[in-house]
């Protein structure tokens, strides 16, 4: 099978990663895979020096490219609205946002492009249905990491650094203040779990939360929003912690911090969030494009 993938992104985040994945594990079973991503980006510059097939993602260039593939992937919003122009070869966007779909001419018109949607989680499949998309071109493929060889060792609650104001660095603080509990805010999540016990992800709006995948492959303890997609990830109690977005409830549940919840959500991701099954699941959903 011949994919080609766009994702115009700036920053390496949660979906350019997946992107980075997919596309590593799709060569890796002998399909012929191609990125084109923004010039001087972090996947590109990723991509490139893992020696992976990339380019620089020129729009003018697409329909030309693209018709030496089977299937387009698009990525992103921006790499969704480029492909629906351009894309020549049957159009598959991943979705991964839990906002809803815009209602203008211009977007129904977009909307309608894609063969299929890949949806993060049920809640973004549901934020797709109610904005008009056939239940039918929209299937749910979960993120997928890499389970480390050994789980985290050490003792810090860490939090990811964002600047972003749907995150919940002011919350973290406000708990941290109630529960006289430190937290270490983290650029780099792969850097500092290893030496983490519990992994801290507040948010107003989430798809589903690679981040959270990631400290749980780690085997640390999550406290996580109930919002979004989240909560299709961790049971409360049993694999993690689920907080409302109040800093008294969030104290609370640092107190609560126990080991058992790390290895619960290490298995979690062993048997359901794994990588392999990120990458088989999305090539099962290729091959139903292309049978259609």
């Amino acid at each position: 099978m011949r994919i080609l993938h766009l994702d115009s992104g700036r920053e390496m985040r949660g979906g350019q990663w997946q992107v980075f994945r997919l596309h590593a594990g799709l060569l890796e079973r002998g399909h012929e895979s191609m990125l084109l991503a923004r010039a001087e980006s972090p996947l590109l510059a990723l991509a490139q020096s893992h020696k992976l097939p990339c380019d620089v993602l020129y729009p003018f260039r697409l329909a030309r490219q693209s018709s030496n593939y089977d299937v387009v992937h698009a990525h992103d919003a921006r790499s969704h609205t480029l492909g629906a122009v351009s894309a020549r070869p049957p159009l598959v966007v991943s979705r991964r946002v839990a906002f809803p779909v815009k209602n203008s001419p211009l977007s129904r018109w977009k909307y309608e492009r894609p063969r299929l949607f890949l949806a993060v989680s049920n809640f973004v499949a549901g934020e797709l249905t109610r904005g008009g998309v056939d239940p039918a071109r929209v299937q749910v493929v979960y993120d997928g990491v890499r389970v480390p060889e050994e789980p985290a060792y050490g003792d810090a609650l860490i939090a990811p650094f964002t600047s972003d104001p749907q995150k919940g660095m002011a919350l973290a603080q406000a708990a941290a203040e109630i529960a006289h509990i430190p937290i270490t805010y983290s650029r780099e999540l792969d850097r500092d779990l290893p030496e983490a016990k519990a992994l801290l992800y507040l948010t107003h709006s989430e798809g589903l939360g690679s981040g959270i995948l990631l400290g749980m492959a780690y085997g640390v303890t999550i406290i996580a929003s109930r919002v979004g997609g989240i909560p299709e990830l961790i049971q409360h109690g049993v694999n993690g912690l689920l907080v409302d977005n109040e800093p008294a409830a969030i104290a609370d549940a640092m107190r609560h911090i126990h080991p058992s919840l790390g290895v619960a959500a290490r298995q979690t991701v062993i048997d359901h969030f794994s990588e392999a099954a990120m990458v088989n699941n999305t090539l099962r959903a290729y091959s139903q494009v292309l049978c259609r």
